[in-house]
């Protein structure tokens, strides 16, 4: 019997990780025995490569500014698992997250009972959690996330009101596919007959596999740059400022506190799926308040300040098309800077292109090292790490990052600007290290 918090968390994180064969039965008998929760949620279903947590806390962020309630499910958690499941931006509370757990244990044991080694995976475990709180706590509209990939994500079993697919890229290949079009038949599998869809900026094969999925299910995909379009409007504060055009609707000098142009197009996207979802459900939107909604989004990990002078920055970058983004970014904003990256990476990502990525990036420093890495999960050794590095100049290596960030405070002045980055697990590591938890 699981009487205590810490014990709730134990049996979540006990759970296997992944099968070996995908399927999405078992979650639809897991939720039948729990009286489909899922069927009383209004929802949004997010999936992409990269860009979905900025994606959800911008619809979050939209639907409050409107002064509706907004549950959110996203992954990983930052700082405490219960992040992962939110009622405007508030993690549920230990005592209901116990509660729901004892819910659950018992079905869970039936279904080990019948299932065997099949039995219900902890991501699985944590999407129950989520349809349960939202069906006990109703909120106005949820916001989900999708895990890994998305036709056989535990998420998958939804027929949300609009599906999102930020973007689409190179990352988890062993488990989703060696190409962009592979990989993008995965994310394609959360589109639902007569669903409208919302794309972020996809390659033109990308967005094909959007087309004929969406036609093949009766409808129609809404893509960032054909359809709904943004327009970069530099200005010398933090974050971005952008112009919004999509049909009728032309807005100028949408602000956003994040910062990134992939940042504009993610904004871009949550507001026109916000406002599919108002064509749905016959509501009128208020610029007003989309543009207090849009600014007021935060997103931790995500380029996020957590000292000013020098200015120390993390963000969750953690394989190769965000690396692209990030290089970017720091060529746009941060040019006239030294900057000093620590990258700590998980063994499974590409963590030599990453590093070629960023040296690409003529005013970086590099210290490469590692962390603690989650569960089974590794993170890349020295010695991995080492091969991938040892080609460049501006590179050197430390056993650990509290000696990386050491090593660097000690070297930079405070104009310059200190970036850790490399996996979300990482920084999280991080930010606790900084901010201080309760857990």
């Amino acid at each position: 019997m699981i009487e205590t918090y810490a014990e709730a968390l134990k049996f979540i994180h006990g759970r296997d990780k992944f099968k070996k064969k995908p399927t999405l039965t078992r979650m639809r008998e897991f939720m039948a025995l729990l009286g489909d929760p899922q069927e009383q949620l209004n929802m949004i279903h997010v999936a992409g490569t990269n860009g979905k947590g900025s994606t959800v806390a911008f619809l979050r962020d939209l639907f409050m500014a409107e002064g509706q309630t907004v549950g959110t499910f996203t992954s990983p958690f930052i700082t405490r698992f219960n992040e992962r499941i939110s009622t405007d931006g508030e993690p549920i509370s230990d005592a209901d997250l116990l509660a729901d757990v004892q819910r659950l244990e018992p079905v869970v044991a039936q279904l080990d009972q019948k299932l065997g080694a099949e039995g219900p995976t902890e991501f699985e475990i944590d999407t129950a959690l989520m349809f349960c709180h939202f069906a006990s706590h109703p909120v106005d509209v949820v916001v989900v996330e999708v895990g890994l990939g998305g036709l056989y994500d535990s998420t998958n079993i939804i027929t949300p009101a609009v599906s999102v697919i930020t973007t689409i890229g190179m990352d988890h290949m062993k488990i989703l596919g060696d190409t962009i079009p592979e990989i993008a038949t995965q994310k394609a599998g959360i589109i639902k007959p007569g669903v409208p869809v919302v794309c972020g900026r996809l390659t033109p094969d990308a967005l094909a596999v959007m087309d004929a999925t969406a036609d093949s299910q009766h409808t129609q995909v809404c893509a960032l740059d054909r359809d709904f379009r943004v327009k970069n409007q530099p200005h010398d504060e933090w974050g971005e400022r952008f112009a919004y055009s999509w049909g009728d609707r032309r807005w100028q000098h949408l602000q956003i506190d994040l910062l990134g142009e992939y940042q504009i197009d993610n904004a871009a996207t949550a507001l026109t799926a916000f406002i599919t979802y108002h064509l749905e459900t016959k509501q009128a939107v208020n610029i007003t308040e989309i543009r207090r909604g849009l600014q007021h989004t935060v997103w931790p990990g995500r380029f996020e300040r957590l000292n000013a002078e020098p200015l120390i920055a993390i963000d969750g970058a953690h394989n190769e098309p965000a690396m692209v983004e990030m290089a970017h970014l720091l060529r746009q904003h941060f040019k006239d800077h030294d900057i000093y990256i620590i990258l700590a990476v998980l063994a499974d990502k590409q963590y030599e292109q990453m590093v070629k990525t960023l040296m690409g990036v003529h005013n970086v420093h590099l210290i490469a090292t590692q962390f603690q890495g989650p569960g089974k999960r590794a993170a890349a050794t020295p010695v991995e790490l080492e091969s991938a590095v040892k080609q460049y100049k501006r590179v050197s290596m430390a056993p650990d990052w509290p000696t990386a960030l050491k090593t660097v405070l000690a070297d930079v002045s405070a104009d310059d600007l200190v970036l850790l980055t490399g996996s979300l697990y990482f920084i999280s590591e991080v930010r606790q290290y900084f901010k201080g938890t309760d857990e």
